[in-house]
């Protein structure tokens, strides 16, 4: 197993590692309820997570509106609308507008996979996870209800944005899709957050961009 190491200083021996890999939260933490710090962030995640799935659900029924055969550009729905990329964008945008905003004050998890995983691997108390969790669908919920309420027609028409099975998928195949892409979604937020790459370059909101607008891509085709 490879050393965590610099390379050798002058007169010779090891460097000092220039990181430190924080303690395993506490599993039960009473002191943390009475912390603002805590409500913060459960605000934040809220808050991220409304704006997260308002603006990417709106994005997609905008897209299979414009696109729609039997709708009013019928005539260029081939080429309408913001496209498959356009949407893998909408996802991909969002998540690094948010994680950079939201990093310092909740940690910017917006997702309830990564949130569950971080309380596995002891970076988040239980207490800090189930708030989270709650936070975040409560946060969805109203984000999707937005939608709703500003678009009813269109919401209804075209499922509420929902991902669909492509011809030929089985629900099998659909659900090995959705299992892989949080798998790839979770891992790579354990490894933007890293404390050894992020005490070199602390890239957390570029590397999840890349992550979610690339994974969109061959989930939405």
């Amino acid at each position: 197993m490879a050393k965590d190491i610099e390379a050798a200083p002058p007169g010779g021996g090891y460097a000092a590692k220039d990181y430190s890999d924080p303690p395993p939260a506490p599993l039960f933490d009473a002191e943390e309820l009475t912390k603002w710090s805590l409500y913060r962030a459960v605000i934040a995640e809220f808050v991220a997570t409304l704006l997260f799935l308002y603006i990417t659900v709106a994005t997609v029924i905008g897209y299979k509106h414009q696109a729609d055969p039997a709708g009013p550009n019928a005539a260029d729905a081939a080429c309408s609308g913001v496209g498959i990329l356009g949407i893998a964008w909408a996802f991909g945008g969002m998540i690094f507008v948010l994680v950079y905003c939201t990093a310092g004050v909740s940690g910017g998890h917006i997702n309830p996979a990564v949130t569950f995983g971080l309380f596995l691997a002891r970076k988040v108390s239980l207490v800090r996870a189930l708030l989270y969790i709650i936070a975040q669908c409560l946060g969805a919920i109203c984000g999707v209800g937005l939608v709703k309420g500003f678009q009813s027609a269109f919401y209804v028409r075209y499922g509420g944005g929902a991902n669909e099975l492509s011809s030929g998928y089985s629900t099998g195949t659909g659900l090995a899709a959705e299992i892989i892409g949080t798998f790839v979604l979770v891992y790579t937020v354990f490894s933007a957050t890293d404390p050894k790459r992020s005490a070199r370059d602390s890239h957390v909101p570029v590397s999840m961009i890349k992550q979610v607008s690339g994974y969109s891509l061959p989930v939405l085709m």
